[in-house]
């Protein structure tokens, strides 16, 4: 399969809930940035924090699903432009850990100082973010399955929901209490869940670029497999790894004892590749017995 194909992987199925999430978030945070301001909540500028990577992370990731369906043009890309979406998902991590990072750091700097916060547009801007949050979740909730571009977009929203009920929750306390560090708190609370959340997303961001074994996938057993089939005597230089959300590739190198079953062997090798371990891009080198070519390899 080349470069031109597989145009209906994961992320381009979900551009269209992508794109109304997007047009929601991006209205909301302007309105709650105003009213962060006005009401001199750290808890609700936080939010709206989130909101403002929420809509970078979003428009990246409907960016990416159009770049990666794009057909390479260049002759220089022969696995086409499919990683797009992986580095939208790197963009999306970046993101969230900025905020993060942002929220504790002014977290810390107000405890012991005096803050003014008004606790009234926190608890209604924090019940409108929270009802826009969970609309984009619904929409985006099943593609987080199936493309890690659209999970990077996903958690963001998951964090914006947190960081929403977290606003409810600090106007509550606020206004119950009089006391503004309850503001604080939950902000830094906040600042700990998308940090958490971004390191998780990171490391499955780094395992497709570093071109780890796709997770889920066990190595030993898909060498396995492949020895097993009938005239295979050996199976080597394997590798697996994921281009993009639900594109796994392939390359091995197999041994046979009769060269004239060598369609056979491929036909059963890419059947066993592609049913039981979701490999759709198999590149399969067959060898005869006695070549020793690979030997020389030094890696």
């Amino acid at each position: 399969m080349g470069a031109g194909h597989g145009h209906g992987h994961a992320g381009s199925r979900h551009r269209r809930r992508l794109a109304v999430s997007f047009a929601l978030i991006g209205s909301f945070f302007v309105v709650e940035l105003a009213y962060g301001l006005i009401s001199g909540s750290l808890a609700l500028m936080s939010d709206a924090g989130h909101m403002a990577a929420d809509v970078v992370t979003l428009g990246a990731a409907l960016v990416a699903t159009r770049i990666a369906t794009r057909p390479d043009t260049t002759g220089r890309r022969s696995y086409g432009s499919y990683r797009a979406e992986v580095f939208a998902s790197l963009l999306a991590v970046v993101l969230m850990l900025g905020v993060a990072l942002y929220v504790v750091a002014e977290a810390v700097g107000r405890i012991g100082g005096p803050a003014e916060v008004s606790s009234g547009p926190m608890l209604v801007v924090g019940a409108i973010g929270l009802v826009v949050n969970l609309i984009a979740l619904l929409l985006l909730r099943s593609g987080a399955g199936e493309s890690l571009n659209v999970k990077g977009a996903y958690l963001e929203v998951v964090a914006d929901t947190a960081g929403s009920v977290g606003v409810i929750i600090a106007g509550g306390l606020v206004s119950a209490t009089g006391q503004t560090f309850w503001d604080t708190v939950v902000a830094l609370a906040i600042g700990v869940f998308v940090a958490v959340r971004a390191i998780s997303l990171g490391r499955q961001v780094f395992a497709v670029l570093g071109q780890h074994v796709p997770e889920g996938m066990d190595a030993t057993a898909v060498a396995q497999d492949l020895a097993a089939i009938d005239g295979v005597r050996d199976v080597h230089d394997l590798h697996l790894w994921t281009l993009t959300s639900g594109m796994n590739v392939a390359t091995a190198h197999l041994v046979t004892a009769d060269q004239n079953g060598n369609h056979a062997v491929l036909d059963q090798a890419r059947d066993v590749l592609l049913r039981r371990h979701g490999v759709a891009h198999a590149t399969l080198q067959v060898e005869p017995a006695d070549h020793t070519g690979c030997d020389e390899l030094g890696w």
